[in-house]
């Protein structure tokens, strides 16, 4: 009768842990948007513009020049500087797996990838030029115009298609592969002991999963972390969500210190340290994170470990060539 009681608690825990693996499990298509389908010649065009530094005002910055591939598609600084050679106002968000999100950047003001291409570029303290501009600048590159054609069918090289190119191409943007993908599809060897009880902790006791779910690690929604910064983040846009950021997804996670919307936490660690003690809360700026008191020591290292598990094995992206006539 035990040996019946305690096999059953044994499939039980088994099952549960699987439907928590098949949760993170990576989906097997991206999502294109119908009214812009993906095609490659969009994708590779898009690419291009994304790497091109001609997009910008001094022709000395692209969009990789902070979205990074090499650190997570972000800038290993709190906060880049900008075509002013001063800090910018945030940390670079990273731009991997957003082909589902309904919301952009960290206060979520914009709605589709193609309006948060153009901001960037058209911002005087980022990329510091404007669309129009590129437009003529870009026209008068005859690859540039060929390859337009090609992908745009009657419409060629414009403003609009030039931000549907951009937009394809980040909806392309996927972490790649990693030890935890191996592992959810049931490579018990993939990840560490310390990794696998960091799972637990994150699925469980760290309710970390609570605000990153699904495969990516984001709800896309917006949170107060309790990080302390006069940024009223998502506030600015409606002021009854003041202080709230939008969650970040965790692929690629240790790639992309230092971290949060203003840079402030330097490693792994100290975000862990940061949610166990229940962020840095105050009167003006509560947090919606209660303080995780159940956490051990060995809970935060078996969760860093779990973390890591995250990154791509081939992470990086060559850049492409670039017309030159």
């Amino acid at each position: 009768m035990l040996v019946s009681v305690f096999c059953v608690v044994l499939l039980s825990a088994a099952t549960r842990h699987e439907e928590l693996q098949r949760a993170f499990a990576r989906p097997a298509r991206i999502a294109f948007p119908e009214d812009e389908p993906y095609s490659p010649q969009k994708a590779a065009l898009g690419k291009m513009l994304f790497f091109d530094a001609r997009l910008s005002g001094e022709q000395n910055r692209s969009c990789a020049t902070c979205h990074n591939p090499s650190f997570g598609w972000e800038t290993p600084v709190p906060r880049a500087l900008g075509a002013l050679q001063r800090p910018v106002a945030r940390h670079t968000p990273t731009i991997e797996n957003l082909a589902e999100s309904e919301h952009f950047f960290w206060d979520g003001r914009v709605r589709r990838l193609e309006e948060q291409a153009m901001e960037p570029v058209s911002h005087p303290q980022e990329m510091g030029y404007s669309m129009n501009r590129v437009v003529r600048r870009l026209s008068a590159i005859y690859s540039y115009r060929r390859n337009f054609e090609i992908a745009f069918p009657g419409e060629g090289l414009n403003r609009h298609t030039i931000l549907v190119a951009l937009a394809t191409y980040q909806r392309t943007l996927r972490s790649g592969w990693s030890p935890f993908d191996d592992w959810v599809e049931g490579d018990e060897d993939a990840i560490s002991e310390p990794a696998k009880r960091g799972f637990d902790v994150f699925t469980g006791v760290g309710m970390c999963s609570t605000c990153h779910t699904g495969w990516a690690f984001t709800d896309h929604d917006f949170h107060r972390v309790g990080v302390a910064s006069k940024d009223r983040g998502r506030g600015l846009i409606d002021p009854e969500m003041a202080y709230r950021f939008k969650t970040p997804g965790l692929r690629n996670i240790a790639l992309r210190a230092p971290y949060m919307h203003d840079g402030s936490l330097t490693s792994l660690r100290e975000i862990v340290e940061h949610y166990r003690r229940g962020g840095t809360p105050s009167e003006g700026q509560p947090s919606d994170l209660p303080p995780l008191t159940a956490i051990t020591d060995q809970d935060v290292n078996d969760l860093i470990a779990f973390l890591e598990t995250l990154t791509a094995y081939e992470p990086h992206v060559s850049a492409p060539a670039l017309p030159v006539d």
